[in-house]
């Protein structure tokens, strides 16, 4: 059984389809990291700094898949909210390239990193995949997936899309929770490619 580590967990969107695998997950909301419990039972939750835990934590797993928070690196934020609307610009949260680095050198498992088309060009290469930008130390295959229409798609939309019902839970801001996931077919693809499983069924 493989032995994952799934950072920033969310609700599992990336997680929903991987089987055969032992997980720790880390989520900093507990009332995400609740809901997520409830979904996969025989997961580990741990509530806390995910970005902390890799640091203690990565060489007791196989496979590392983080996601870490996207919205000061997001295209959408800075040309919609910042251009147009004035929000305040802030500093993107240099985590996702310290965490890219870290794995980089000193983890000798497969790993994946995701996150969102930045406005700035990325500071590593990065492979993209529908909506998001990863960065692995393995080749990811082609393939195509259904674009999101995330600007329009409403929670009930986005539940029947990811399989993910939180409609009836105590998470707070759940449309941005569910357009935060990662279409549970990429998260699987993503998995087997870092075992070399994709294609061979």
């Amino acid at each position: 059984m493989i032995k994952v580590l799934n950072l920033y967990a969310g609700i599992g969107g990336n997680r929903k389809l991987w089987t055969d695998v032992d997980v720790v997950a880390v989520e900093n909301d507990c009332r995400i990291a609740s809901w997520y419990e409830q979904q996969f039972k025989e997961d580990k939750v741990i509530i806390g700094d995910a970005h902390q835990y890799l640091l203690e934590h990565y060489n007791n797993f196989d496979f590392i898949w983080s996601s870490p928070p996207c919205q000061t690196h997001s295209s959408f934020r800075h040309n919609i909210c910042v251009k147009l609307r004035g929000t305040k610009p802030e500093y993107p949260d240099m985590r996702l390239y310290q965490e890219i680095i870290f794995l980089k050198h000193h983890f000798k498992g497969k790993w994946a990193v995701e996150n969102v088309n930045p406005y700035y060009e990325e500071l590593m290469p990065a492979q993209k995949m529908q909506r998001h930008l990863f960065w692995t130390n393995f080749p990811i295959a082609k393939k195509e997936f259904e674009k999101d229409k995330l600007r329009e798609a409403q929670v009930p939309d986005l539940q029947y899309k990811y399989g993910l019902y939180i409609g009836g839970s105590n998470i707070k801001n759940k449309r941005q929770v569910l357009r935060n996931c990662v279409l549970p077919e990429l998260g699987l693809h993503i998995f087997k490619c870092a075992f070399d499983d994709e294609g061979k069924e």
